[in-house]
């Protein structure tokens, strides 16, 4: 039962260290990168369709992404879509491909960019906490239908809680690296 509990948490602390990884993939560091792209969805045929559905991404240089879409039907879509989704880029449409240069961050941007960063890491550290409390409480109702003794309940939250410190010191490390990134001219 113990191990039950302690496999799903790790599962649940992974997916929650994964999502964190998908989150910062959208703050964009000044280099073009595919990943930008991820969150734009796009009105195609009366559904929200992910971009990655309709086009393909691809990284020519440092500064520029390169849309091309499968159905040239759908490109005035494409550009409406990018150019809404708040990521503050202006695709180029030449009737064939998009062109969406990568505009340098200021050094204000960047900072906005940080903190951003910063939420969203905290955002993820809440959800670490909310999966060792649901954790806690099972573990604490295996203890009152007298499924596990004393002992193993307290070594089961100690190790509860060491996975829970194991991915905010994660989230954190990633955290550094993605600043140093964005910070780095």
């Amino acid at each position: 039962m113990i191990e039950e509990v302690l496999a799903d948490l790790r599962n649940q602390m992974q997916a929650t260290i994964d999502s964190f990884k998908r989150d910062l993939a959208k703050i964009r560091t000044g280099r073009a990168n595919p990943s930008i792209l991820d969150s734009v969805r796009v009105d195609y045929y009366g559904s929200e369709t992910p971009l990655n559905k309709l086009a393909t991404v691809s990284v020519p240089d440092a500064q520029l992404l390169v849309v091309q879409p499968f159905d040239l039907g759908a490109i005035a879509q494409i550009d409406k879509a990018i150019r809404s989704a708040d990521l503050g880029l202006s695709p180029v449409n030449d009737g064939k491909i998009l062109r969406v240069p990568i505009p340098a961050l200021t050094a204000e941007r960047r900072k906005e960019f940080v903190k951003l960063l910063w939420k969203e890491a905290e955002k993820h550290k809440i959800s670490a906490r909310t999966h060792r409390r649901d954790a806690n409480e099972l573990l604490k109702e295996l203890h009152d239908e007298k499924e596990v003794t004393d002992d193993d309940m307290r070594k089961a939250q100690e190790s509860v809680q060491k996975m829970t410190d194991d991915a905010t010191k994660k989230i954190d490390e990633i955290g550094k690296a993605k600043e140093e990134e964005l910070l780095a001219v």
